[in-house]
Order: structure tokens, then C-alpha cells, then sequence
């Protein structure tokens, strides 16, 4: 049985995204907002946003995104302005499945509407846990453009051990970088001691940054304050890959003259076919077992 796939706006990831889908059985593909690509390129049909026929569609791919506050999409690909309305998603009458990357209270509220399942790919398990992974070499990528020191022999300071924190504490550890890891949880302690990595709670930060070259947080909550950046050394560097506006006092940190960096979507500017095909293999899966339950 065939299955109706819209996808609305996106970056460079979509590309490698849509070619994943394509491998679908029978997957009628519908793009929006792909305007300024050659048509050949994709080798799909794209059509304007007031020709999809919502009753027909049997999922709606958002960008990573997801819509800002008023409903309003990404659209890198395209000049075209496309806002969702809640009118727009009030028109979905059978079951359909959203995907985004991230939600927010508008898509929350919106899926409120029965006839809407709403994914936030990037909550999913199997979707951070690859993606920590070109976040990870990101993170390297953005300390040797802004060092003018090794990773190697350099002492390393990770806030937070979640999917991201892990990986990256591994990978720099694995350069040779003297890692320690703060976090909050008594259990994941246990676990970075175990790994080989030096351990320290979280409250105890600034008593740890006096002798740190690279701090690199991964926790969206502001945990990166005056405290432990009065005590960095000036030529330490910041790199803060929370989602935005990160964990960090940037105010301050600049004014003490010490560079800090939010790095915004590394997976997408660090390998964005290699982020696409992460997130092509899930909606393609949940949606051959959608069919296959349907």
C-alpha cells in the first residue's frame, strides 16, 4: 500500500533525508519550500504549499526546527514564506504522522488535534545517540580552529555526560586530551571514574577550571556562570553545545577576554549527509512499520 510523504522546508540534511525515503516501497513523495533546486536534482515532485491535499497525506516531515511560535517553518531551499496554521492543521481529518526535530508549545498544542501524531525526532534515544557523534567531531573541528594548542596533552573539561557529553568526553579522551566530566548524577560519576576520566560533581565546576583548556558544556541549562569562568585561565576556550541560548555567560566570558562559542546544529554543518541518513533510517522505519500495521 502506497504511503503519502510531505516534506515541508529543511536544510542540508533533508537532501540525504528525501533519498532515504525514496528507498520506500510505493512512498509518494511531496516536497514544499525546494524550489531552488534543479528539479532533476531530487527527481521528486514539488509542489506549491497550497496544492498538498491533507487528507491524502500519510505523514508531514517538518524541518529540524520544527515551526517558530507562530507556526512558521524553515525553508532553506526556497524564498517562499509557508506558515502552518492551526487552521491548516485543524483540515488533518485521518491519521497522520509529523515529524520534527524538536517541538515546541505550538506543535504541542497542535498535536492535541487526534488525527495528528507528532515525533520530535531529536527526543528519540537512537537519533541522539548518532548524532553525538559528528556533534562529537564537531567539537574537535571548532577546538582546533580556535586553539593554537593539541588536543593531545590538553586538559579537557565536559559539563554534563548525557548522549552528547559521553561521546564527546570519549572521543577527546581518545586524542589523548586529559578529560575530566562533571554531572550531576551519582551513577553517571561512577561511570566516567570507571571509563578512566576524572569525575567531579557538578556544584564543584569552579573549583576544577583554574587549570582547564578547553571546556566544552552540553547542558542546556545555565551552568557555565561567572564562578567557573572567573577562575579560567585567559587562554581557555568555551565551547557550548547545549541547544540555544546554551549554558554559558557569554557576557561574561567576554569580558574577561576569554573565547566562548555556541555551536549551533554541528551535525548539520559537520556532516550533514551522515545526519540526514540518521534521520531518513528512523522515519523510515516508523513508517514501514506504520504500514505494516495499517
Amino acid at each position: 500500500m502506497s504511503q503519502t510523504i510531505a516534506v515541508i522546508g529543511g536544510d542540508a540534511r533533508y537532501l540525504e533525508l528525501i533519498r532515504q525515503l525514496q528507498t520506500l516501497p510505493d512512498a509518494i513523495i511531496m516536497l514544499v519550500g525546494y524550489d531552488k533546486l534543479e528539479q532533476g536534482y531530487i527527481g521528486l515532485k514539488q509542489v506549491d504549499f497550497h496544492e498538498l491535499e491533507l487528507e491524502k497525506l500519510d505523514a508531514i516531515v517538518l524541518p529540524i526546527t520544527g515551526t517558530d511560535s507562530e507556526g512558521y517553518v524553515e525553508t532553506i531551499f526556497s524564498d517562499q514564506t509557508i506558515q502552518l496554521t492551526k487552521e491548516w492543521f485543524d483540515q488533518i481529518t485521518r491519521s497522520t504522522i509529523v515529524f520534527t526535530g524538536i517541538s515546541n508549545a505550538y506543535l504541542d498544542e497542535i498535536s492535541a488535534n487526534d488525527a495528528i501524531s507528532l515525533v520530535p525526532l531529536l527526543d528519540r534515544d537512537d537519533v541522539a545517540i548518532y548524532n553525538s557523534i559528528p556533534t562529537a567531531e564537531g567539537a574537535i573541528m571548532m577546538a582546533i580552529e580556535n586553539t593554537d594548542y593539541t588536543i593531545h596533552s590538553s586538559r579537557v573539561i565536559v559539563t554534563g555526560f548525557g548522549r552528547v557529553g559521553n561521546t564527546v568526553a570519549n572521543k577527546f579522551s581518545a586524542l589523548g586530551a586529559k578529560v575530566a566530566v562533571s554531572a550531576r548524577n551519582i551513577k553517571d560519576l561512577a561511570r566516567i571514574n570507571e571509563m578512566g576520566l576524572t569525575a567531579f560533581p557538578l556544584e564543584k565546576l569552579h573549583e576544577y577550571t583554574s587549570k582547564c583548556d578547553l571546556l566544552i558544556n552540553t547542558i542546556p541549562a545555565h551552568v557555565v556562570d561567572q564562578k567557573a569562568i572567573q577562575q579560567l585561565p585567559v587562554s581557555a576556550v568555551i565551547i557550548d553545545l547545549a541547544s540555544k541560548p546554551g549554558g554559558t555567560d557569554f557576557e561574561y566570558a567576554k569580558k574577561r577576554g576569554i573565547k566562548a562559542i555556541l555551536a549551533r546544529s554541528l551535525p548539520s554543518i559537520v556532516a550533514p549527509k551522515t545526519a540526514g541518513k540518521i534521520l531518513g533510517d528512523v522515519v523510515k522505519q516508523i513508517m514501514m512499520d506504520e504500514g505494516s500495521t495499517s
